[in-house]
């Protein structure tokens, strides 16, 4: 085990370091940190169309609100996540973020068909705009917002006088790269369209976006995904973050997805969303770690430290925050509990996905807070399941079963500092 961990500090952690620090990557990442909010409230109001409002008759007058609501928010997911990606990633290159942000979402209507099939000029399809043009969106912000500040630091600016005010300079400034990238776009888009292709949400759609989404779909690739976040998050490495642009460009269209399906009456199409993970997985936080302070609690009988370090930890771990024991236990780089840290995310995601397909517990819909504690946020995500919230229960039980016997062995060990926390 010492080599096996020696050899994946000397040749891993690097690589997935300087993954989880790359650009593009955390731009992705902080574009939906962003937009967060206004997806949570879009997902309110889809929850309380189908929950409160047909529960009690009297607030039926919500429902038109609520549409709305949902209207200017989760079903235009791609039109704010283009900015936010365009406007975080030219502010870390510490140019003009604002322009960059808006010239990415002209840049994005431009590769859209003006006359969509069927519709007539001057429509833009609602699929153009919600998550089912996630990748084209995000592909269209990061390739807009690269022009645009390469142009700028060549210094292909209109330079303004020293006496204009600040806003006009910065506007001034952003003419010439603002011009020519929205240019390539919409020389891009003509391109595509002489080659007799309808556009480039279509081509993207039906060559990455589509494959990737099925594949996203399967077991397999859910279970895949929490291995590596546990993985990390082993050797130190923050493995939510890092993968957080892949999960989100794959589960956030499926999340959509079901959220649409639910508002017009009909059947959620995809048993697995980002929010899937959150709902049933990651329980008190990467690893199902609620689980491995709840063992503790209940077993450990000669390592005070333990347990109070576990007292510590409960409260965060409640709201699925659970760093006080990945580096206070540790869990980095400790031996014992290696198999189960990387091996119960996927165990419970496997049951999950399975008690999901066969009927128990309905698809989750709702976006919730990451913070909502085990079983309430089961509950929520899936409109009201009290199956859910069960089975959300039924996994911690079974992380804590998991978890029992490493930490029966941490139990037996002496303590290997002085750890003066409170009893």
């Amino acid at each position: 085990m010492e080599a096996f961990i020696e050899w994946m500090d000397k040749h891993f952690v690097p690589i997935a370091a300087k993954i989880g620090s790359q650009r593009h990557l955390v731009a992705i990442r902080d574009g939906f940190a962003g937009i967060m909010p206004l997806i949570l409230a879009g997902s309110f109001a889809v929850l309380l169309n189908n929950t409160l409002c047909v529960w009690v008759p009297a607030l039926a007058f919500l429902v038109p609100i609520n549409g709305a609501v949902w209207w200017g928010t989760f079903a235009i997911i791609t039109l704010l996540i283009v900015f936010s990606v365009g406007y975080n990633l030219a502010k870390s290159y510490d140019v003009d973020a604002l322009a960059a942000g808006l010239i990415s979402v002209a840049s994005f209507i431009i590769t859209l068909p003006q006359a969509p099939e069927g519709v007539g000029w001057g429509f833009i399809k609602i699929n153009y705009l919600d998550a089912t043009a996630l990748f084209t969106g995000l592909l269209v912000a990061i390739i807009a917002t690269e022009i645009f500040v390469k142009l700028t630091k060549a210094h292909l600016v209109i330079n303004m006088p020293g006496d204009v005010p600040p806003s006009v300079g910065r506007a001034f400034a952003a003419l010439i790269p603002s011009a020519v990238t929205v240019y390539v776009f919409g020389i891009l888009t003509s391109i595509i369209t002489a080659m007799g292709g309808t556009s480039l949400y279509d081509i993207i759609l039906q060559t990455i976006q589509i494959p990737l989404q099925n594949l996203g779909q399967s077991v397999g690739s859910a279970m895949l995904a929490t291995f590596l976040i546990t993985l990390f998050w082993f050797f130190g490495l923050h493995g939510a973050n890092l993968l957080d642009p892949v999960m989100n460009a794959i589960y956030v269209p499926a999340l959509q997805a079901n959220a649409a399906a639910i508002q017009q009456g009909a059947v959620p199409p995809n048993l697995i969303t980002r929010v899937f993970f959150d709902t049933y997985s990651h329980l008190g936080g990467s690893g199902a770690t609620l689980g491995l302070v709840i063992a503790i609690l209940l077993v450990c009988k000669k390592r005070q430290d333990l347990k109070s370090l576990a007292k510590l930890a409960l409260p965060a771990g409640i709201f699925q925050i659970n760093e006080p024991i990945i580096f206070g236990l540790p869990i980095v780089l400790n031996p014992i509990l290696f198999i189960p840290f990387i091996i119960i995310e996927p165990i419970l995601t496997f049951i999950s996905y399975l008690a999901t397909a066969i009927g128990l517990v309905p698809p989750t819909y709702v976006a919730i807070p990451w913070t909502s504690p085990v079983g309430i946020g089961a509950f929520l995500a899936t409109g009201g399941s009290l199956g859910a919230a069960i089975l959300a229960i039924v996994n911690l039980v079974i992380a804590t079963l998991i978890y029992i016997p490493f930490v029966i062995l941490l139990d037996r060990q002496e303590s290997s500092n002085d750890m003066d926390l409170p009893q």
